[in-house]
């Protein structure tokens, strides 16, 4: 059975989703982006969580920035707006919400308070719909949206999340949506096994696109990490088998699967300096989409898109064993 609670731990409001028969679980935070703050199940008699999370609510709200934007929604931008300005419809725009060095970063609505608008249990799943009306704030974005969150937690730990963007302007506006969660097994990153099915990489000048591409399938099947680093930008080949990307600790014999639908056609990765983690990042658009026009999607007065990835955590039969 599945079952939804409310807690108050270490100063946030969580949202649980709960598998009662298996023990996996899903914690968000809709005060905090509505961001997912753990991902675990029961594995080897023990819980697992394999998100990089925050300490507590203070540590969300002096550091959201400093520590990468964990977990954090990506909306109406993702990655970087080159010098923080682009052009729509004639008109020329400055974002002013985070700059890093002269980049706008990461969207307006990842420290944004979301409202829980509807929750839901049975004995197939649990959700928690959550919204943030967007109302213009930033002169550099001066379009009105709302922004629906749905989080699913599925039998076979599988965790659907769904985003609805909705246009609330009189006017079209640009619109790019992504995720970025830090996935963790609890140790360095360079033993862990990884794969995605990608085409191409993006060439980036100073972290921005410059409309260059390269053949790239150098993991295509698993590979060891080691000392790769990254900070990416790859196309998915959608005409691989799902899922498109797994991390794997080969030891714990644990994997996290991602399931990107072609609404998300990107895959952005990154590895901390500390590489306790990575960051597997689906996006709709490369970086700098306001400016570049890739993939970028325009929505007309009322008109809705939807963004929808899976994430899924699969313990792996141990040798000899089916």
């Amino acid at each position: 059975m599945f079952k939804v609670e409310l807690r108050s731990e270490s100063g946030f409001d969580k949202v649980v989703l709960k598998d009662t028969d298996t023990n996996s679980f899903a914690e968000i935070i809709p005060s905090c982006g509505a961001i997912l703050h753990a991902f675990g199940i029961e594995h080897n008699g023990s819980l697992i969580n394999v998100i990089e999370n925050y300490n507590d609510n203070t540590d969300f709200k002096m550091n959201v920035a400093g520590k990468g934007f964990k977990s954090c929604k990506l909306s109406p931008f993702a990655c970087r707006i080159k010098d923080a300005v682009y052009n729509f419809s004639d008109k020329k725009y400055t974002i002013e919400k985070f700059l890093l060095g002269k980049h706008a970063l990461h969207g307006l609505i990842y420290d944004a308070s979301f409202e829980i608008i509807s929750t839901e249990a049975n004995d197939q799943h649990v959700l928690v719909s959550m919204q943030y009306k967007y109302n213009a704030t930033d002169p550099g974005y001066p379009f009105e949206y709302t922004c629906i969150v749905t989080y699913t937690l599925k039998k076979n730990n599988a965790l659907t999340i769904l985003t609805e963007v909705s246009n609330d302007s009189k006017s079209p506006m640009p619109i790019q949506d992504g995720w970025h969660p830090y996935f963790t097994f609890g140790k360095k990153i360079d033993d862990l096994q990884l794969e995605f099915q990608s085409k191409e990489r993006m060439i980036f000048n100073d972290m921005i696109p410059t409309g260059e591409k390269v053949h790239y399938e150098e993991f295509g099947s698993l590979k060891k990490i080691e000392q790769i680093t990254f900070d990416d930008c790859f196309t998915m080949n959608f005409a691989e088998c799902q899922p498109l990307c797994v991390l794997r600790d080969p030891e714990r014999k644990l994997q996290i699967e991602i399931f990107p639908a072609k609404s998300y056609p990107y895959l952005q990765l990154y590895t901390p300096d500390h590489r306790q983690s990575i960051a597997i990042e689906n996006l709709s658009a490369p970086p700098d989409t306001f400016n570049n026009g890739i993939d970028l999607k325009i929505l007309s007065p009322n008109e809705k898109a939807n963004f929808t990835t899976i994430y899924k955590i699969t313990s792996l039969p141990l040798q000899g064993k089916k």
